[in-house]
């Protein structure tokens, strides 16, 4: 197949090798000249000039880009996906980016007779090496089962979820578990630590019973090293919170643990440590 992939970053750069692995010709596009270096004289790879230029060769058109205003720009904007695709094609946005956007997307394209599906990730950037990315989808269960052998290329837990916007609601979901959980993790290690108890052998313990979780193992582990070299950086994380606090006012939801950790991030971003991983949250109490 013609693949397109929109935004060759920390997470679609490793996405993309292993569709070529896989004997898929991939049409890459970036806006910086940088992220486009790893492809260049690579077997497998066609360096497009535009997001247009990909639709134009692709059939399934992936996007991985950073926030909702970028996805819109990259469908919809001057030279656009919608400037080069065909009714039938199909926009899978694997950007973490809002559910109510998206769905506007999706009515947008589909005026065009293009599908689209909204398949948010987790795993970072080992499991987009891996290929082991748990992916959430929402859309049409027949564009879904059309585009399943290529998530399978990047992932393990496939799931689809629901109709349009619902793999945003998901993923939403998961960066407030995600938040609050890395949160919780930094309290607990912080008070053993003012106990003077070693935070090692606390966080080994916990990992025996129902407070062990890949928080606990993974980002645990960071605390205790003090290394927060990014998996997943702290301002991205925010901006997702940020998503998460819109749509629920939206609804009159009110989330009082994702509102406190979502301030919680912004002031690690106050502190110039926007770039380091969201589990940095554990310097605010140290």
């Amino acid at each position: 197949m013609h693949i397109g992939l929109i935004g060759p970053g920390i997470m679609g750069r490793p996405m993309a090798f292993n569709l070529a692995k896989a004997g898929h010709t991939v049409h890459v596009y970036a806006r910086r000249d940088a992220a486009l270096e790893p492809f260049s004289n690579q077997p497998g790879f066609v360096i497009a000039s535009s997001p247009a230029e990909v639709a134009r060769a692709a059939d399934i058109i992936i996007t991985i880009v950073s926030d909702t205003p970028d996805v819109e720009a990259v469908l919809f904007g001057p030279d656009g996906v919608t400037h080069g695709a065909t009714a039938g094609s199909v926009v899978v946005d694997m950007s973490t980016i809002s559910p109510t956007a998206t769905r506007e997307f999706a009515n947008r394209l589909a005026m065009q007779g293009v599908e689209m599906l909204d398949a948010p990730v987790s795993g970072g950037e080992v499991g987009a090496i891996n290929g082991t990315l748990s992916i959430m989808v929402g859309g049409k269960p027949e564009v879904f089962e059309r585009v399943r052998p290529v998530f399978e290329l990047m992932g393990k837990n496939i799931v689809h979820v629901g109709d349009a916007g619902a793999g945003q609601v998901a993923k939403a979901c998961n960066q407030v578990v995600v938040a609050v959980t890395i949160e919780a993790v930094a309290e607990a290690l912080t008070f053993a630590r003012s106990h003077g108890v070693d935070g090692a052998k606390v966080r080994q313990a916990l990992l025996g019973g129902f407070a062990g979780s890949k928080i606990m193992e993974v980002h645990g582990q960071r605390m205790l090293d003090d290394n927060f070299q990014p998996g997943f950086k702290t301002h991205l994380h925010a901006k997702d919170m940020r998503i998460v606090e819109a749509e629920a006012r939206s609804r009159g939801v009110v989330l009082p643990c994702a509102d406190l950790v979502s301030g919680r991030l912004e002031g690690l971003i106050e502190a110039g440590m926007g770039e380091l991983d969201s589990s940095a949250l554990y310097r605010l109490l140290n």
